[in-house]
């Protein structure tokens, strides 16, 4: 009934007189609700719909409209990002968007991708739904379906993976799931209204190059948008020998972007193995939610660990007992405190909670009929993974708690509690797991290119695959909880296509670009290995769908960059695929292509250094607007751009422009970064600056 008006007069009496003229024969004590008369007037009440029409026809009522069961959103990392359920969206054009996902394959039967409410697929769709066996079938949600036969006869997904990373991209609005009652609420992907083919390229040996290559060549003829694929290589690999390159290189030539996870190599420096420019690379990041979990020991004392711990050991403590006092004779004691395979006694254990120094899956404590384990480990500590047993992962410094427990007590005993969630507010930073830069083969070009959520991310799950990935575990769930770049790839490529909704004609680059020049700035004291672990930043798709300028690169000058790093004619045609060539005498670096980021590797540290950067943008914004740059300043380098004011009287209208950087000597194996903005008052286009003396050769 709109705003509160003036006067003494008591609303809930007007309202219960409005009520009763339109209930006639029920009570209206048992259909008034409540009534909201400190902020706004209005009330709630239970009616039929003959009811809802004669009260919505009268005087000073502005709308009747449904009470709707609303829950907690447990796909935080879309929430976190800003991408919620009410930001403005074309559900036409969204609607019109394929997404190819190329990955371990699809559970078609999942809540995730119901087509209830889908058209049938886009006029530009050209694929086929080939599922295989097990009775696959494709609906509006799921237009198309391939397989490799060196993979499996089926699409359906026997591992988790493909159908984890589709439903973040892509799938519906699911009520009430989680994870044995942790993350519970409603689970959703980025673009909800589009629809997703799925190429199955992986089984549980991994993922056969030939089917990538296969699978990119069929989604780029079927007609997808956009290509996620959370896949990549144990080591580098340079472009003329990776699959993923060349596909996603005859991806770009046909306006496809693809998007790639960085790799779960980190935390050490150059460990990113998706480094092609034309790829988007995503590093993993948090959120503001951090699942833990507890030991109480039988003294009383609470340790925190983590796991996602679905389990509880009987509700009670049970008896404690440390690996090394546990183990069979055969095994050494390094191997026995870390209660390595076959190492552990059933006889000593059975019954009990066992102590050991080594992380793992928990399998051979299980194995010995151990009802729980505590793991006592320096490994990742930003994050919790599920195990087959109750089971928490404890630091070095925390085990050495629990074993002077044990050492000091007669009968040692303890309990592990079911986990839980707790709010983050360092959030968000990289996952320690996050593979970092510099690029190993181009060092003048920043990678990874950009970071999105990649922890504890609730999303569809195959119920053919245990959640913990153990043979012994025996659960089986429609959604669950993982964490890796496999999840924060799956963000980026929802985010693609949510500015690709708005932006239906922009190039793979134009999107790529606005993603990363809108990316939110990270705090570089949480983020150590600053630009080297996020790149531009944290995705931010609201942002990125009026960026204001981009950053375009087409096909021509991805060749002219590959020419200018060295390559030859020949070199180039197994990339390109095409009659590409290297003009003779011509001669430059890899600073030349024209990146939204802007990287140079420092050779000769003891020697003063000039670098410039030649950029051009594209305006997209304002037809008429004036752009002023603002660089950061840094004690260690000078920056200076030339021209600093960019006039714009035209949309699509483009300007260059120099951004030249230079300072002393530079210090071996160290890195600075700084940011230039260009503003117009409404856009702020941001590009990092980054100067380093990393190597680039380790391939």
């Amino acid at each position: 009934m709109g705003a509160l008006s003036e006067g003494e007069y008591s609303l809930k009496s007007q309202h219960l007189s409005m009520l009763e003229e339109v209930l006639k024969d029920n009570s209206i004590t048992d259909n008034f609700v409540r009534s909201y008369h400190r902020s706004f007037n209005g009330f709630a009440a239970k009616l039929n719909e003959q009811e809802r029409k004669k009260l919505a026809s009268k005087e000073g009522v502005v709308s009747v409209f449904p009470s709707r069961t609303l829950q907690l959103q447990t796909t935080r990392s879309w929430d976190f990002i800003g991408l919620s359920n009410a930001v403005k969206r074309i559900p036409s054009v969204e609607s019109d968007l394929i997404v190819g996902v190329i990955d371990s394959g699809i559970w078609p039967e999942s809540e995730s991708f119901s087509d209830k409410g889908f058209g049938p697929p886009p006029r530009k769709w050209k694929g086929v739904c080939n599922g295989g066996k097990l009775n696959f079938t494709c609906n509006n949600k799921i237009i198309g379906a391939r397989f490799y036969s060196n993979t499996s006869s089926s699409v359906r997904d026997t591992e988790g993976h493909g159908t984890h990373t589709a439903s973040t991209i892509a799938g519906n609005v699911v009520s009430n799931v989680g994870f044995y009652g942790l993350a519970q609420g409603n689970a959703r992907g980025g673009v909800p209204s589009a629809r997703i083919a799925a190429y199955k390229v992986c089984d549980s040996q991994g993922c056969s190059e030939s089917a990538i290559l296969a699978g990119f060549d069929d989604a780029i003829a079927d007609g997808v948008d956009i290509i996620s694929i959370s896949i990549g290589a144990t080591h580098i690999i340079d472009f003329d020998s990776d699959s993923i390159s060349i596909g996603a290189f005859h991806a770009m030539q046909n306006g496809i972007l693809t998007s790639q996870s960085a790799g779960n190599y980190g935390p050490s420096n150059m460990t990113t193995r998706s480094l092609a420019p034309w790829i988007l690379s995503v590093a993993a990041s948090s959120t503001d939610r951090h699942i833990i979990d507890k030991v109480v020991l039988g003294d009383g004392k609470v340790i925190k660990g983590n796991s996602v711990n679905s389990y509880t050991v009987n509700g009670k403590k049970q008896p404690l007992v440390y690996g090394k006092d546990a183990s069979v004779r055969t095994c050494s004691p390094d191997y026995a405190r870390a209660c390595a395979n076959g190492c552990l006694d059933s006889k000593l254990v059975k019954g009990k909670i066992v102590l050991c120094e080594q992380a793992s899956l928990g399998e051979e404590a299980l194995r010995a009929n151990a009802v729980g384990t505590v793991m006592s480990a320096d490994r990742y500590d930003d994050v919790s993974f599920i195990y087959p047993l109750p089971a928490t992962q404890l630091s070095k410094q925390a085990g050495e708690q629990v074993k002077s427990y044990i050492n000091s007590t007669k009968n040692p005993t303890a309990n592990i509690l079911k986990s839980e969630a707790v709010i983050d507010s360092t959030a968000p930073t990289v996952a320690s797991f996050s593979s970092r830069g510099p690029n190993g083969i181009t060092p003048d070009i920043l990678k990874p290119d950009i970071s999105a959520p990649g922890v504890y991310i609730l999303a569809a799950f195959s119920p053919f695959a245990s959640p913990s990935g153990s043979i012994m575990d025996k659960r089986r769930v429609k959604f669950s909880i993982l964490s890796g770049t496999s999840m924060a790839c799956p963000h980026a490529t929802g985010a693609a296509a949510y500015v690709k909704s708005f932006h239906p004609d922009w190039s793979p680059s134009a999107i790529k670009s606005s993603l990363m020049t809108t990316a939110w700035r990270m705090n570089s004291t949480r983020n150590p290995d600053a630009e080297f672990a996020y790149g531009a930043g944290n995705i931010d798709p609201v942002k990125a769908i009026n960026p204001g300028l981009v950053y375009e690169i087409l096909k021509d000058d991805y060749i002219k960059f590959l020419c200018n790093i060295g390559w030859d004619t020949k070199r180039v045609r197994i990339v390109s695929g095409g009659n590409s060539s290297c003009q003779e005498g011509t001669k430059g670096t890899a600073l030349d292509l024209n990146y939204p980021s802007m990287t140079a590797y420092i050779q000769q540290e003891d020697k003063p250094f000039v670098i410039n950067f030649t950029r051009t943008v594209k305006n997209v914004g304002s037809a008429n607007s004036t752009y002023k740059a603002s660089v950061t300043s840094h004690s260690e380098i000078k920056i200076s751009v030339m021209p600093r004011v960019l006039s714009f009287t035209s949309l699509n209208q483009v300007k260059s422009f120099v951004v030249t950087v230079s300072g002393s000597k530079f210090p071996p194996l160290s890195m600075t970064s700084v940011s230039l903005e260009w503003s117009d008052g409404t856009h702020t286009v941001r590009s990092p600056i980054v100067v380093h003396s990393f190597s680039g050769s380790s391939k």
